[in-house]
């Protein structure tokens, strides 16, 4: 019973700790990298549709982002989102290709981004505690209907604790390395 509640628990919390690695990775740094696209969507046929899903996404060098577009009808709606993505962006189009200069980040602009992301963290951190709440709650339940031991139940506890500081110190050491990115000139 510890044991499935611990597991499901765990699973839950590694969710967790993806949906923050994908919002670290599309935070901006001064580096050009495809996940910054990752969130603008563009109208296609009435429909708005993930960038991704209209053209291919690339790097040409550390400082310009590449999307050939495989419809000319959306060149233009693209290039639009991608101005109005609210990321500093200004791309330039030649044909069904949008270049995107990545424009260096100012000091306050990379401070913004830094608690950006510490609030990002914070969610996350959040969820985790969730988690651990709803695993320590099925524990007692469990041991409250003499399913397990009171032994069982405290070690449950303590093996929920320990899950959940593994995974605090994973989203730190991962927002810790986004920061370095982001302060770097």
């Amino acid at each position: 019973m510890v044991k499935e509640t611990l597991h499901a628990a765990e699973q839950r919390m590694k969710k967790s700790l993806e949906v923050i690695q994908s919002e670290l990775a599309s935070v901006r740094t001064g580096k050009a990298t495809t996940a910054l696209l990752d969130g603008i969507k563009v109208e296609s046929y009435g429909q708005l549709v993930p960038l991704k899903q209209v053209g291919n996404v690339s790097v040409k060098d550390s400082k310009t982002l590449v999307v050939q577009l495989w419809d000319k009808n959306v060149v233009a709606n693209a290039e639009k989102a991608i101005r109005e993505s609210g990321m500093g962006l200004n791309p330039a189009t030649e044909g069904q290709t949008i270049r995107i200069p990545i424009p260096p980040l100012t000091e306050e602009r990379r401070r913004e981004y830094v608690k950006l992301v510490k609030r990002f963290a914070e969610d996350a951190k959040i969820s985790l505690r969730n988690i651990r709440r709803d695993a320590i709650q099925a524990i007692e339940k469990a041991e409250k209907e003499k399913a397990i031991t009171e032994d069982d139940k405290n070690r449950g506890k303590k093996d929920a604790d320990s899950l959940t500081q593994r995974y605090e110190k994973m989203i730190d050491e991962a927002v810790a390395k986004k920061e370095k990115e982001i302060m770097e000139i």
